[in-house]
C-alpha cells in the first residue's frame, strides 16, 4: 500500500526528470573526456536520442534501469499496484524496441547505456568505442 497522499505522490513522480539526469551527464563527461563530440536531444531522430555522435551516425539512449525495464537489482518492479506498473513499464519497453528498430533502420547506430553501467568508467567507454567503430 502507497504511504503518499495522491498530491504527495504526484510531487514525487513530477520531479523525475526525462532529460539531463545524473547518468546521462556522467556518459556525457565519460565521451566528452575521451574527446566524442556530440549532440543532444536530438528532435530529428525517432525516440529523441539522449545523445547524438552525426560523426559516427550513432544514437545513444541512456536508460534508468528502473523505467526501461532491466534486468538488474534496480529494475525490480514494485510489489503494489502491479497491474499499474506492469502496463505502464511494459509500454516503455515496446516502446523502445519500436525505437531501436526505427533509428537502425534508418541507417544509424543504436546504442543502449544503463544507469547501472555507470559505475565502471572504463569499461562503459570501452564498450562505446566498439559500438560507434565496429
Amino acid at each position: 500500500m502507497d504511504t503518499f497522499t495522491k498530491e504527495q505522490r504526484s510531487r514525487v513522480m513530477g520531479r523525475i526528470r526525462s532529460t539531463n539526469t545524473q547518468a546521462e551527464i556522467a556518459v556525457r563527461r565519460i565521451l566528452h573526456r575521451a574527446g566524442y563530440r556530440f549532440r543532444l536531444h536530438s528532435k530529428v531522430l525517432p525516440g529523441k536520442p539522449d545523445i547524438v555522435l552525426p560523426k559516427y551516425r550513432a544514437a545513444i539512449f541512456v536508460h534508468g534501469c528502473f523505467w526501461h525495464g532491466h534486468h538488474c537489482k534496480d529494475g525490480r518492479r514494485p510489489k503494489s499496484n502491479t497491474a499499474y506498473w506492469e502496463k505502464k513499464l511494459g509500454r516503455n519497453i515496446e516502446r523502445d524496441a519500436e525505437t531501436a528498430q526505427r533509428i537502425t533502420s534508418s541507417g544509424w547506430k543504436h546504442i543502449v547505456v544503463w544507469a547501472c553501467e555507470i559505475g565502471n568508467e572504463e569499461l562503459l567507454l570501452e564498450r562505446l568505442r566498439k559500438d560507434l567503430i565496429p
